[in-house]
């Protein structure tokens, strides 16, 4: 178990590097006439379809934390920019599926894949000890600060 006084210092390069993405993002977003939440909403379409499943507007909705209502403005908005399309689903007409254009998807990997590069520069210095000690612990991480935004876990005094 980490001691108290170790947590804290890892904390603080956690939330650097936060910020360090955060910039990157918004540098990104800035470059490219996007808000945060269109950013947000293309990287969680490229997380579904690198995942293997369907992106609907409800699941982006979801997946964002965002009414279904400002999800389309939000969707409308990506589509008359050429990030996405949005196409009827062949099982049910009244469905729709949504996708990152491959226009968005070359701009936006013109953007990220030097920042990849670094990353994955980085980790080529590290075991495979190493980089799977790291992955564990951001896979732990991301888990339980999920839970905490979903609010199955409140915080202290509540």
């Amino acid at each position: 178990m980490p001691t108290k006084q170790s947590a804290p210092a890892t904390v603080h390069r956690l939330r650097a590097l936060t910020l360090l993405f955060e910039e990157h993002g918004n540098a990104f977003a800035r470059r490219h006439g996007l808000g945060g939440t269109d950013v947000r909403a293309l990287i969680a379409l490229l997380d579904l379809e690198r995942a293997g499943e369907p992106a609907s507007p409800t699941r982006l909705a979801r997946e964002l934390r965002l009414t279904t209502a400002s999800t389309t403005v939000l969707l409308d908005r990506l589509e008359r920019g050429g990030h996405v399309r949005r196409t009827a689903r062949t099982d049910d007409r009244r469905r729709v599926d949504v996708a990152v254009t491959e226009a968005a998807k070359e701009l936006g990997w013109a953007f990220s894949g030097p920042l990849i590069a670094t990353i994955a520069a980085v980790l080529d210095e590290r075991t495979p000890a190493e980089r799977e000690a790291v992955d564990r612990f951001l896979d732990d991480l991301t888990t339980a600060l999920g839970a905490r935004v979903d609010g199955a876990h409140p915080g202290p005094g509540t």
